[in-house]
């Protein structure tokens, strides 16, 4: 039984929640976690949404992170039943043609990304592998710059750094002022990689047609791409590794309650209001919720400045992120014609099916960006059977693919009631076309999550998986906005800890991470556990 005073609440057990609530109680704060929903892990969850047996992680899949995550080394979450497995290719693409699949694999068969790139172009093959060589060298620099607090760091700094580690390449100082789709269009030739990574980029953080965010594609995605691991039993055993932590280092987590406000005492956060009890809260409440119902909604306009009303309220949700997830019950795993040529793409990790080429893919996004449904039915899929059986009935397999569709609101009730019944087969018939088998009598039972059920479902305002727009004035120092990016707020002892603050969405436990740090420096807390890699 909860009881009624802590010295800490940490409001919603999504992923950064638990890490924090972890890094509180062990630093000697009594602490309390309140959860709306049934279980812990927010956007980390696995369910059984369309056929019992068939298990499909409804938001995050791949685990780019697990590498250099402070909390799974801190805390020996693999000692606690989190347990992974790194396909050897990672991610492709194929196309309705003869046109040979471009396959990237895993850092270590770099050879193989290679070749599959070399059936289009040599020169961009030696640049993407050489590229990727160079981005992993960065490892300990990206990782450190993760899990800290922000600092400011101009396009003009950026660019420095990318001259100095990659002019050889083709890269200049002034790549950080491109967006990623001039980059990428500026250094690889080839239209079918360019689709690959287009796609890739949307989905790892960088708008393509965002000016400024250059600098990104050529260090951040370059690095994460590849980097891919797959959680065993479904993602959300990395959601109950860190719940069997929290319990362990002694945190109390009440299930099944939203809160319904933040309770401000003389300009401080003393406690929440939960199911019309009080929580209170001594010395920290911390709110993993978005930035505009922790601040509007739960703190209330009567305890905000001017300035934070109009900030919360200017705070920018999608388009970038803005998500679909449809999950396949099949009785066979997709059979690529392209395997002729590539045996490795039926054994993908991440396929993207349904695209024609790299004006295919800029059409789709740029169609999703601007509150229109795309014209072209496409996702990137995943068959997590392949590897974890465990993920659907002997003889069969689980798929699950990411939709980029309008924000929530860009659509009525209506309106998403027609996609929800028309998309999946839609991007079944441009399924077919690049793996025969892929019939409808392949398929036993198929759903579509749409972006306001996403939103109902994760807390995932407008369908934005990030929990608010990647653009240049809100991401870094600048996320959620200049006055809040240190994760403290202008209500004393009130800090935010979820993807609204830096560095966004994305499963890395850094917004717990990094507010645990800046919670630590206010009351002299012990710092973080340091792992070798030095952050």
């Amino acid at each position: 039984m909860p009881k009624r005073v802590y010295d800490a609440i940490v409001i919603g057990a999504g992923h950064n929640g638990l890490c924090l609530a972890a890094y509180l109680q062990r630093a000697g704060l009594s602490t309390l976690v309140v959860e709306r929903r049934h279980e812990e892990g927010g956007g980390v969850n696995t369910e059984e949404p369309v056929l019992a047996g068939f298990r499909h992680n409804l938001h995050a899949q791949y685990m780019e992170f697990f590498d250099i995550m402070p909390m799974i080394a801190d805390f020996g979450l693999e000692d606690l039943g989190l347990r992974t497995v790194m396909p050897d290719a990672q991610a492709g693409i194929v196309f309705p043609d003869d046109r040979p699949p471009i396959v990237l694999h895993r850092p270590g068969l770099l050879e193989r990304t290679h070749a599959s790139i070399a059936r289009y172009s040599t020169a961009d093959a030696d640049r993407y592998v050489a590229m990727k060589e160079r981005a992993a060298s960065l490892e300990a620099f990206l990782a450190a710059g993760l899990y800290s607090l922000p600092v400011a760091q101009g396009i003009d700094v950026q660019g420095e750094l990318l001259e100095s580690m990659f002019a050889d390449l083709g890269v200049s100082a002034n790549f950080g002022y491109k967006s990623p789709r001039a980059v990428i269009d500026e250094l690889f030739e080839t239209p079918e990689l360019r689709a690959l990574l287009y796609r890739a980029s949307v989905e790892w953080g960088a708008p393509v047609d965002e000016a400024g965010l250059g600098a990104m594609f050529v260090t951040f995605i370059m690095w994460t791409m590849g980097n891919w691991k797959l959680a065993l039993g479904g993602t959300h055993t990395l959601a109950k590794a860190m719940t069997q932590a929290c319990y362990r280092e002694g945190v109390d987590l009440l299930e099944n309650t939203s809160v319904e406000s933040i309770l401000v005492e003389d300009g401080r956060a003393v406690g929440v209001r939960a199911r019309g009890v009080e929580y209170r809260a001594e010395r920290v409440v911390a709110s993993n919720a978005d930035l505009r119902q922790t601040m509007l909604d739960m703190v209330g306009r009567d305890h905000l400045s001017d300035t934070w009303v109009r900030r919360s309220e200017a705070f920018r949700y999608g388009p970038s992120h803005v998500l679909g997830t449809t999950a396949w019950c099949l009785r066979d795993a997709p059979a690529y014609r392209a395997a002729s040529i590539d045996p490795d793409i039926d054994r993908c990790f991440y396929t993207v099916v349904g695209f024609d080429g790299a004006d295919d893919v800029l059409r789709y996004i740029r169609d999703a960006y601007s509150g229109r449904l795309p014209e072209t039915a496409a996702a990137g899929t995943w068959v997590n059977s392949l590897w974890d059986r465990s993920q659907a009935p002997p003889g069969h397999h689980s798929a699950t693919g990411w939709f980029f569709l309008p924000k929530a609101s860009d659509l009525t009730a209506a309106e998403w009631e027609d996609v929800r019944a028309t998309l999946n087969d839609r991007l079944l018939a441009s399924w077919q076309k690049v793996a025969p088998n892929m019939t409808r009598d392949n398929v036993l039972a198929d759903r579509l999550y749409t972006p306001d059920q996403m939103e109902r479902k994760n807390l995932m305002r407008e369908g934005d998986f990030s929990n608010g727009e990647f653009s240049f004035d809100q991401v870094g120092v600048n996320r959620p906005f200049p006055e809040a990016s240190n994760y403290r707020t202008e209500i004393d002892a009130l800090y935010l800890c979820g993807p609204s603050a830096y560095p966004g969405g994305g499963v890395h436990a850094a917004c717990g991470y990094n507010a645990y740090k800046a919670i630590a420096e206010d009351l002299q807390l012990a710092s973080p556990v340091q792992t070798e890699r030095g952050y």
